[in-house]
């Protein structure tokens, strides 16, 4: 089961997913910018008997982090986040906060994560497939039929390469990566739509590579 919620000044979805059977509970992007987001997630959380185990970012911005301490302190549980945007977080989440007006931070991460590992929360396993190009620690989700896909690969579009620690070159590479799931692989994006690696693959001029 997975929930998406669009919080934040910049409409990022937050994902709720779980072990059907487990109740077992990843929280993906917990971009909150106020406490009625966070209540909103939290009440859902709550009467469904859900029980968080992970909180991941798939990289380091604000808009996708800025909800992690609300959960931590509800949950007391890891915040986890690739080793190359860990920096990101904690003193420098405050920072990058205040700056963008959002009232909310990160603490820093508990686990680091790495290309090739596996999430599990009750019967359900997501690999870590490490996608720099937005920033150098972006990653993406990778379950049997469907990829969280971050600021990687969105519906029509891709994440920007022109901010700190983004990078054109590796976001084309990690773009050849994506070309290689399958096309019935549902895409739940950072920001927008759901869409589906067959249609980016027939529709996204980003995903036209030589």
């Amino acid at each position: 089961m997975t929930k998406t919620f669009t919080v934040g000044m910049l409409s990022t979805n937050c994902y709720v997913t779980s072990c059907e059977e487990t109740r077992e509970t990843l929280i993906i992007d917990p971009g909150f910018d106020n406490q009625f987001e966070a209540k909103v997630v939290l009440t859902f959380i709550n009467d469904y008997g859900l029980k968080p185990k992970f909180i991941i970012n798939t990289h380091g911005h604000t808009d996708h982090t800025s909800g992690n301490w609300v959960l931590k302190k509800r949950f007391h549980v890891p915040i986890s986040i690739h080793e190359k945007d860990a920096c990101m977080l904690g003193e420098a989440s405050g920072g990058a906060a205040r700056v963008s007006h959002f009232d909310f931070f990160s603490p820093s991460a508990t686990v680091l994560l790495h290309d090739g590992d596996s999430v599990k929360f009750g019967r359900v396993t997501l690999t870590i497939m490490h996608t720099p190009g937005h920033t150098a620690g972006s990653i993406l989700l990778l379950g049997e039929k469907e990829v969280f896909s971050g600021d990687t690969l969105f519906a029509w579009s891709i994440g920007r390469v022109d901010l700190p620690g983004g990078s054109a070159r590796e976001m084309g590479l990690s773009l050849k990566k994506l070309l290689r799931l399958p096309d019935h692989c549902v895409v739940y994006p950072g920001h927008g739509p759901e869409t589906t690696i067959g249609r980016e693959r027939r529709v996204n001029p980003f995903l036209q590579l030589p």
